[in-house]
This record gives structure tokens, C-alpha cells and sequence, in this order.
């Protein structure tokens, strides 16, 4: 089985999310989503407190190696066990998700264009961009009812770590890309997206 494998990235906050779960409610089940922050390495061993003073953004935070060894894994039609990760604990979770293989793949991370051995293996390139002001404001409300943070913290830790490691290893990451979007909901971007991957599915439908 040939797999079409698509990389999302952009800051924190950029729509990365957003333009992922259009493609997926658009095409269901013929598409799988895999998450790069479901790689953060286990923090076992250190105290919550410990925990929430880690650098998240640094790209040493995830265990790309895990995630590479599993698209490699699925491109040979293997299923894997993908780990998941609580953000509440700051601390991968015992829970694990069994990923089957799939034609279309997308994968979605900050950080997932900064390893050279993820991009040779994707065959899309997406950088969501957004304003810096856009970016924090949604990362507060996401933090705030999704994730069970405390505004305090998700400020400190944007000026102590998401600020700086943005600059240095996110934005650089926009050169990379095959297509740069800047919203989650670019209706152009969409569609050209939709379209490669009709053509992957072998249905030769345009998405409107």
C-alpha cells in the first residue's frame, strides 16, 4: 500500500490544529492523524513541580526517533503503538493508541520540520503561520479549557521557553515548507491539499 504521508506544522497556536481536523472530518476515516506531542519523553522519576519546568519546546523534549521509527513502521504496513501524552502531569501517559496503517498519514507538531529525518519522509510540507499576538491568545484559551492550566503559568512558560525556542526552531522551519498558509482556515490551501490527496486515494474529486 503506497502512503501519502503529510507534515503540519507552524508555532503554537498558528491553526496547525485546525487545518488538521478539516482534513479529517473530510475524509474520515481514509485518513490517519498522528500528534508529535504524543512523543514528549517520559519525565518519570521527576516531581510534578520538576516537570513543569521543562523545556517543551526544545526539539530534544520528544522522542522524534520513536516517531520516525513508527512512520517508517507504517509505511511497511505495520501497525504501532503510539504513546499518548497528559498534559496535566507534564508526563507521557500509561495509555497507548494502536495506529493501523493508512494511505494518507498526517502528521501535526511545532517542531516536526526541525528533524531532517521527519521531512525526508513526508511527502507534503505544510507551515501554518499566524501573528505572535494570535498565537499566545489562542494558546491561553486552549491551555485554559483543554489542557487545565493556570494563566500564570502558560505565561511564564511562553516568555521563559515557546517565545525563544519559536524563534530559533520553529519560524526557521517556514523555508522548509512546500506550502505556507497563514490560517487553519485558508479555503485555497484547502483545497489544494484535498485535492493531492484525492488523486492519493485515486478518486480524482476536487474538495470544495
Amino acid at each position: 500500500m503506497e502512503t501519502l504521508i503529510i507534515g503540519i506544522a507552524g508555532g503554537t497556536g498558528s491553526g496547525k490544529s485546525t487545518f488538521t481536523n478539516r482534513l479529517k472530518a473530510y475524509f474520515g476515516d481514509d485518513v490517519t492523524v498522528i500528534y508529535h506531542d504524543n512523543y514528549y519523553r517520559s519525565q518519570e522519576g521527576i516531581s510534578l513541580e520538576e516537570r513543569r519546568k521543562v523545556n517543551y519546546d526544545h526539539p530534544d523534549a520528544l522522542e522524534t526517533e520513536l516517531l520516525l521509527e513508527h512512520l517508517q513502521m507504517l509505511k511497511r504496513g505495520e501497525t504501532v503503538q503510539c504513546p499518548v501524552y497528559d498534559y496535566a502531569q507534564h508526563n507521557r501517559s500509561t495509555e497507548v493508541l494502536e495506529i493501523k496503517p493508512n494511505k494518507i498519514i498526517l502528521i501535526e507538531g511545532i517542531l516536526l520540520l526541525a528533524d531532517a529525518r521527519i521531512r525526508e519522509l513526508l511527502d507534503i510540507k505544510i507551515f501554518v503561520d499566524a501573528d505572535a499576538d494570535e498565537r499566545i491568545l489562542r494558546r491561553i484559551r486552549r491551555d485554559v479549557k483543554e489542557r487545565g492550566r493556570e494563566i500564570d503559568d502558560i505565561i511564564d512558560q511562553y516568555l521563559a521557553t515557546v517565545k525563544p525556542m519559536h524563534e530559533l526552531y520553529v519560524q526557521p522551519t517556514k523555508a522548509l515548507a512546500d506550502i505556507v498558509i497563514n490560517s487553519g482556515q485558508n479555503a485555497v490551501a484547502f483545497a489544494v491539499v484535498c485535492s493531492q490527496i484525492e488523486k492519493s486515494l485515486g478518486r480524482g474529486l476536487i474538495c470544495m
